[in-house]
């Protein structure tokens, strides 16, 4: 990964410009890998869920009102789809935290991965936040085949994504079938 692309005022931050690290990702590329740590302090890769429809969210931490929000609803859908569908989360937050909003929160279909370690998902998805270490907030939708089915880079963090749109991608993947 090329870690010197810079896209200054990508993203924003209570209005405040900051600077998005990595590629912008486009609809029909393959999904770059990337490493990330679960709530077990086990690796994972994108290659550890080929095969499956993923929706990934990338947020900057569970414990703000607006992931809280994202991740719940993203948690309460899945549940309308095939075990065949996984919903990963990913962010900067610890594994022992992410590990213990989720049994709070009671989410159970939504997987959390932390990339707290190298910031590979960020910095290959173009999601790292230079200025916060932290990852923007994104939904992408990758087939079984590791392509990029849908991407949405929300450009203000504290803003939500634009549910129905990742979830009739989700949608659409699951009635190829």
């Amino acid at each position: 990964m090329n870690d010197f692309i810079e896209r200054k005022g990508d993203v924003t931050f209570k209005g405040q410009p900051l600077t998005a690290a990595g590629p912008v990702l486009k609809v029909g590329e393959k999904a770059p890998e990337f490493a990330a740590v679960n709530n077990a302090l086990e690796e994972e890769t994108l290659s550890t869920t080929h095969g499956k429809i993923r929706l990934i969210a990338s947020v900057p931490s569970l414990d703000t009102p607006v992931c809280d929000i994202e991740i719940r609803r993203f948690n309460k859908e899945v549940t309308s789809f095939s075990r065949n569908v996984e919903v990963i989360t990913i962010s900067m937050d610890l594994p022992f935290a992410q590990k213990r909003w989720c049994a709070a929160a009671g989410v159970e279909r939504v997987r959390t991965l932390s990339d707290h370690r190298q910031a590979s998902f960020g910095k290959n998805w173009g999601v790292l936040v230079k200025e916060l270490r932290l990852l923007q907030r994104a939904v992408f939708v990758v087939d079984e085949n590791d392509i990029l089915r849908y991407i949405e880079y929300v450009r203000e963090i504290g803003e939500e994504p634009d549910y129905a749109a990742a979830l009739n991608a989700v949608k659409s993947l699951t009635s190829e079938q």
